[in-house]
Formats: C-alpha cells, structure tokens, sequence
C-alpha cells in the first residue's frame, strides 16, 4: 500500500494498493517511500504490523484476525474517496489517521470490501476470494475502432456527450466521465496513463532504457482493463462511504489503547542475504517507510 504519509493528500482514494514493488513514489514519480508494506520479508512471514495489534482485534472480535484482514481493513478505509473528503481540514496533518472499530461485524465488513478493492487494483494478482478467477471483471467500455498499429497515436481526446475516448484513430466507449475524471490525489488516472503512451510520451527521462517499449501501440487490452478496474472502482464507492460512515459513528479504538511500536519494529528489515540474490543482482538495504 503506498499513500502520502509526509505530505498533504490531494482528492481522490488516500492509498494505492500494489502488487509490484515501487522504484519510484506513487504519487510524485520522485524518490521510492511513503510505501507500507504487508511483509517486511520477501517469505511472506513476518507481518509488518505492531506487536499486539492482532491479538487485541481477535480478542474484540472473538475470532482470529490475520495480518492480511488488518490490511484489507485499512485499504476499505483509506482507499475511498469520501475518506479524504470527510477529513480534509484534519489531513492538512499528516499523515493520514487509520478509525478502527469495535464492532467485529463492521470490520469484517470493511476488510471484505478493501480484500475486493485490492482485487481489482492488483489486476485480481491479490487477495482473490474462491470465485474468482484472477482477472479483471469486464466492463462495459469496449474498443470500437481499433487503433492503428502502424505508429503509436499523437494524441488522444474525450467527449462526455457522446462518452468516447478517442486514442489516435481508435475509440473506446462507452467511457463514464466518472471513469476519464478519477484522481489519485489529483492525478488524473486515464489521462495519465494515456500521456505516457503517446507517440511523444510525457514523464522524465533518466537514461536510455526509457526508450524501450514496443514499437507500435499494443496497449488496447491495457487499456480496457484500466477502465473495468476504474468501472468496478466506483460502483463499489457508495458501499464504501456508507461503511466509512458506519465506522466514524460506531466505538472505536483510541491510539492509547494499541500497542507502540518498538524499536526494532520501526527499523527497516534486514537485507536479503547476498546468497539468495540472483546472479547480477546486489541486495540493497531497505529503507523505512
């Protein structure tokens, strides 16, 4: 999960769930921090959360609570919209404040909503429940006119009267505005990732392997899964909110009541032995987030 924990957030979901490791900060391009991880070892054994934590929330909601349910729980909250909305004056503060509640029923609820979020912002790589099948659910933007292959498209455009996105000679819809206006702390997702696959494509370039990519547009199904994913995104929002809502009204944990961090819990994790790096590849250290 990566967020904005040592700045102001800007509209939009307060967190991004993840299944690759960032190389650079979800929200500025810059740097690599402000990410907090599920694991704090590659095996996927020793959760990154604070000592007690678990055993508080089992013993309040009378069943065992996993590491992955506290993370589910935490994305159901942060990753709505209405989260920023509700506290705006409150997260000119970082970094943002995680309402944990009492009611066992509720946080299930909400770490059942953020599992199926992280579903479909992993691309169904995370947290897929027994039916399903680990890809993107359709939706209903479809391509129709290809875009030509010949060269990649100079630039693109969208008309919310007729709801067409327009990519070079091709065109996706129906394509909702909600969809071509979603934001990630005011970063405009569709637009974005669309700008990054022109023919002259936007970003910084650091070295010569930024020239790398294919040599005409092969991005189409990408594009389509993008905008499923931003679909599912906002018809799962007024269940979101109303469960936001439900937790800032029901008991809640206060911060005096949870366990501290302890020292060894806020270093960095060691590195990865040299032994299991593959051959060409240095271990670097890990950075506190």
């Amino acid at each position: 999960m990566t967020c904005l924990l040592t700045a102001v957030l800007g509209r939009g979901p307060a967190a991004v769930a993840t299944s690759a490791v960032p190389d650079l900060h979800n929200f500025c391009g810059r740097g690599a921090k402000d990410a907090v991880p599920l694991w704090r070892d590659s095996d996927a054994t020793d959760p990154n959360v604070t000592h007690g934590i678990l055993e508080l929330l089992a013993a309040r909601c009378d069943a065992s609570v996993s590491a992955e349910q506290l993370f589910a729980y935490a994305y159901g909250i942060l990753a709505q919209p209405h989260y920023v909305r509700r506290f705006w004056d409150e997260l000119e503060m970082p970094p943002p404040r995680l309402p944990i509640t009492k009611d066992a029923n509720l946080f299930a609820s909400v770490a059942e909503h953020g599992a199926r979020l992280i579903y479909l912002h992993t691309y169904g790589e995370r947290f897929g429940g027994p039916e399903d099948d680990g890809l993107v659910p359709q939706g209903e933007a479809r391509c129709t006119r290809a875009v030509s292959q010949e060269e990649y498209p100079a630039d693109f455009e969208y008309d919310p009267s007729t709801r067409i996105l327009r990519v070079g000679d091709g065109e996706f819809a129906p394509v909702a505005p909600e969809v071509w206006e979603y934001s990630v702390s005011g970063l405009e997702v569709v637009r974005s990732w669309l700008n990054y696959r022109k023919r002259e494509p936007a970003g910084r370039k650091s070295s010569p392997l930024d020239e790398i990519r294919p040599e005409r547009w092969e991005f189409t199904e990408e594009l389509l899964e993008l905008i499923w994913v931003l679909e599912a995104t906002i018809a799962l929002e007024p269940k979101g909110t109303a469960l936001l809502e439900e937790v800032c009204e029901s008991d809640l944990f206060t911060a005096d009541e949870l366990p501290v961090p302890t020292p060894k819990e806020r270093k960095p994790p060691s590195p990865i032995p040299t032994s299991d790096i593959q051959p060409g590849l240095e271990a670097q250290p890990s950075t506190p987030s």
